[in-house]
């Protein structure tokens, strides 16, 4: 080998070692840039006070401004057996939240691929779809796009509009979503040639009512329009799924049907929440001035998970009521906070750590349980298998006990729900009993009644078979619920019940552990 091969064979040689040595070396040193294929930027927030006047450009500036980042979005789905024929319940008449989440998509959402009625044909019939619109916003130039879980659930197909092109439609895919805070992410497939714009974030936590916003979207197909309003109210409580709550920002900012997963703006034109219910009554489909979003925080916090696919929240496995207002002294409180443990099911993460029905829950984890609500916010925001201390009142006493945190299976929990067991009456009444102040009629339990309910073995008590619809009664027991003990006290018969019903003060409470759905519960009722 000549000289000068010899010079170059080993002048690359050591350019290639040289490269892997210092790959090796930012390797160790994490110099190297991280795969970003499961993260997602989130979007920084502006915490800044919203000060200035409003004038005559404000609202101008905000929509030129904004509208770029919002899309319209159209989903194609299976269609169900009882959407077929009415999907936008117009034949159900009722005022359901699956009614109304079926009527919040825009135009198109009742149409069926099917074939004409009363045509002959002999192909096979295809399978029967739905088409839905609704509404979106840009949160990265990578392309993920934030709007409603309802807007997205069970998509087939995605397509994108957007801003300025209403005519070509760009592929999307579900990424994640979440039913509790009915938020979804959705990623671009199909990408344009030029830069995506991308929303500003505000901060949620400091809007108050009487502030200005501004609501874009898709109503009824009118693709970008903009509606004006204020912050009616904040922290109001809406259920999203049974039995559970999310606190919204409530506005009078116009919102319709197709409006959902589109942003709601402040004066700076920064996010601070996701339009996504309204309010109707039997007159109305349309907007009436109560209209609620999904505040940025909250789906701020969340956007990591949802990159992921997968959102991990905390349970305990009770159920909480919030204390009466009336006679909260009865439970040894000084004042009015805490949480009312209602149920406690068996094998679940507090009945493992002795909570009982009839606890009330002031403190979880160090920190002050203020009511129901806050306590729920508390552990489903604590990672799974984090052990925590919880400081319950029972009986007048202070008890601390530990609880490990399970995981918030809301699918299961959901399915659970739906599946829950009826109440069964008595047809053998055999000593019937009025009690006085409550609106109950009561009955002795009869074996047969015992093992219909499935009663525990040996477990006595007096079954409600009547409960007067304007008694105090009325809101929290049902017939066929079987009164188990009043005011820590065994009850044995009908006659027992009354008897220990009737010593209660007017105005006090009656400490009801009642058994329904096969489990014991706590139902505190207020004598009149």
């Amino acid at each position: 080998m000549s000289t000068r091969k010899t010079t170059l064979f080993y002048f690359l040689l050591t350019i290639v070692a040289s490269l892997a040595v210092g790959m090796v070396i930012a390797s160790r040193l994490d110099l190297a840039p991280a795969s970003s294929a499961q993260t997602i930027a989130v979007p920084a927030m502006n915490s800044a006070p919203l000060t200035g006047a409003v004038n005559a450009d404000t609202f101008r500036n905000i929509a030129k401004a904004s509208t770029p980042i919002v899309v319209n979005i159209r989903t194609e789905m299976k269609a169900r057996s009882n959407e077929l024929s009415d999907f936008f319940g117009g034949g159900g008449g009722g005022g359901s939240q699956d009614d109304f989440f079926r009527r919040f998509f825009g135009p198109g959402g009742g149409q069926q691929d099917d074939q004409q009625p009363g045509r002959r044909d002999r192909r096979p019939q295809r399978e029967q779809k739905t088409q839905a619109a609704g509404t979106g916003f840009i949160i990265s130039k990578d392309g993920f796009i934030l709007t409603n879980n309802h807007v997205v659930e069970e998509a087939t197909k995605i397509e994108v509009f957007l801003y300025g092109d209403d005519e070509t439609p760009y592929q999307a895919k579900l990424i994640g979503h979440d039913q509790l805070t009915d938020s979804a992410l959705i990623e671009l497939v199909d990408k344009p040639k030029g830069a995506l714009p991308e929303a500003k974030f505000g901060d949620s936590a400091q809007i108050a009512p009487g502030d200005w916003v501004m609501a874009i979207g898709n109503p009824f197909g009118y693709a970008h329009t903009v509606t004006v309003g204020v912050v009616s109210a904040t922290g109001r409580p809406f259920t999203t799924v049974p039995n559970r709550n999310n606190d919204m920002i409530q506005t009078d900012a116009a919102i319709n049907p197709g409006n959902s997963g589109g942003p709601l703006l402040n004066v700076r034109g920064e996010v601070i929440g996701m339009n996504t219910a309204i309010i109707t009554n039997a007159r109305s489909e349309g907007n009436i001035g109560i209209g609620f979003a999904v505040p940025i925080n909250t789906v701020r916090d969340l956007l990591p998970q949802l990159r992921v696919g997968k959102i991990t929240r905390g349970r305990i496995g009770v159920s909480v009521l919030p204390v009466p207002r009336e006679a909260f002294e009865d439970f040894g409180l000084k004042e009015r906070k805490g949480a009312l443990v209602a149920q406690v099911p068996a094998g679940g993460a507090a009945a493992k750590a002795g909570v009982e029905p009839g606890d009330v829950i002031v403190e979880f984890n160090g920190r002050p349980v203020n009511n129901s609500d806050d306590l729920v916010k508390m552990v489903i925001a604590t990672k799974p298998g984090t052990s925590v201390p919880l400081k319950v009142i029972r009986n007048k006493q202070d008890k601390t006990l530990h609880v490990t945190v399970e995981e918030l299976d809301l699918e299961a929990e959901q399915q659970q729900t739906r599946g829950g067991r009826g109440n069964d009456r008595s047809d053998n009444p055999t000593e019937t009993h009025e009690s006085t102040g409550f609106g109950l009629t009561l009955d002795n339990v009869t074996p047969s009644v015992a093992r219909r309910l499935r009663l525990p073995s040996g477990q006595t008590g007096a079954l409600i078979t009547d409960v007067d619809p304007d008694g105090p009664a009325a809101g929290g027991l049902r017939q066929g619920d079987v009164i188990v003990s009043v005011n820590g006290r065994s009850i044995s018969s009908a006659a027992d019940a009354k008897r220990e019903l009737d010593k209660v003060q007017t105005n006090h409470l009656a400490q009801l552990r009642v058994w329904r759905n096969e489990q014991e519960i706590f139902v505190p009722i207020k004598k009149e």
